[in-house]
C-alpha cells in the first residue's frame, strides 16, 4: 500500500508539524489513546485512509476530509467561523430642492 502518498493539501495541527502523507496521518491516529481511537469518527477516518491508500491513483480528498472531520469533532462550528467585519451603508437622502445629505447607517 502506498502510505507515502501525500494529501493534496497538508492537514495543519496547532502546535505541531502539518500532516502531509497517509503514513503521518496513520501514525498520528495510532498514537491517540485507545479510547479515542475507538470512537466512530476516528474509525471512519481510518477507513477513508485505507480506501485511499489501496486505490493507488484515486483522489486523496476523501481521506483528508475523514481526518479533518475527526480532528474537528466536538468543536463548535461557530468557533471556526471568522466574524465578518461590519461595514457601513451610505444612504443619500434628498432634501428640499437638489440638496442631498449623506447618512451613514451601521449594518446589522
Amino acid at each position: 500500500m502506498p502510505w507515502s502518498r501525500e494529501f493534496e493539501q497538508p492537514i495543519s495541527l496547532p502546535g505541531r508539524k502539518p500532516i502531509t502523507t497517509f503514513e503521518e496521518a496513520a501514525t498520528f491516529i495510532q498514537r491517540l489513546p485507545k479510547a479515542e481511537q475507538s470512537k466512530p469518527h476516528w474509525q471512519a477516518a481510518v477507513e477513508a485512509l485505507i480506501m485511499a491508500a489501496e486505490s493507488k491513483e484515486g483522489p486523496t480528498m476523501l481521506a483528508r476530509i475523514g481526518v479533518m472531520r475527526a480532528l474537528n469533532q466536538g468543536v463548535d462550528p461557530l468557533a471556526r467561523v471568522r466574524l465578518a467585519k461590519a461595514y457601513r451603508l451610505i444612504r443619500w437622502r434628498r432634501l428640499e430642492g437638489l440638496t442631498y445629505i449623506c447618512q451613514t447607517v451601521a449594518s446589522s
